[in-house]
């Protein structure tokens, strides 16, 4: 049933907008290509910090192999992302900013709340910390989440996500 629902979401999230986005007024820290059919810069969609900001913000409570006791991240759900950009597609290529890349299938960000955080514990997330995006899966919600698997697919510097073709 929860797959059922899933899948209907999917589809339901995944239908293209059909119209381009805003453009960036401050740098860009995200770059979203592929199977999207809401851009702003040719094939792509470009996002400063303000155009993420500017999505509903949800925050994630968890501990996580790379800090130190409960961490506290914020920032729009993966799937809000996905949405703006009307991507069509089943798995994303996101390359962090020192090119490593990680397979992240689409069904992760439908089936649970996995953020592109861009704060920690109430301050932005610099290079230096991970940032400026971080993704970030709820491991404290969901145990069977923290898994060498799913680990490598909690990239950090997050600078690019590539909707992959069907």
């Amino acid at each position: 049933m929860r797959r059922a629902l899933m899948g209907g979401l999917l589809l339901f999230f995944l239908i293209g907008s059909g119209h381009a986005l805003e453009e960036p007024e401050g740098r860009v820290i995200l770059t979203v290509s592929g199977n999207i059919t809401a851009t702003n810069a040719g094939n792509e969609a470009l996002f400063d910090r303000g155009m993420l900001e500017a999505l509903e913000q949800h925050t994630t409570r968890t501990h996580t192999p790379w800090h130190d006791g409960l961490a506290t991240f914020t920032g729009p759900l993966g799937r809000d992302v996905l949405e703006k950009v009307g991507a069509q597609g089943t798995m994303l290529r996101v390359t962090a900013l020192n090119d490593y890349a990680a397979n992240v299938p689409v069904a992760d960000f439908m089936e649970y709340d996995v953020l592109l955080a861009m704060t920690l514990d109430g301050a932005p997330l610099r290079v230096r910390d991970q940032g400026p995006l971080f993704i970030i899966y709820p491991f404290d919600e969901f145990p069977e989440l923290l898994t060498e698997k799913v680990m490598t697919r909690s990239v950090w510097q997050v600078v690019h996500i590539d909707v992959l073709p069907e």
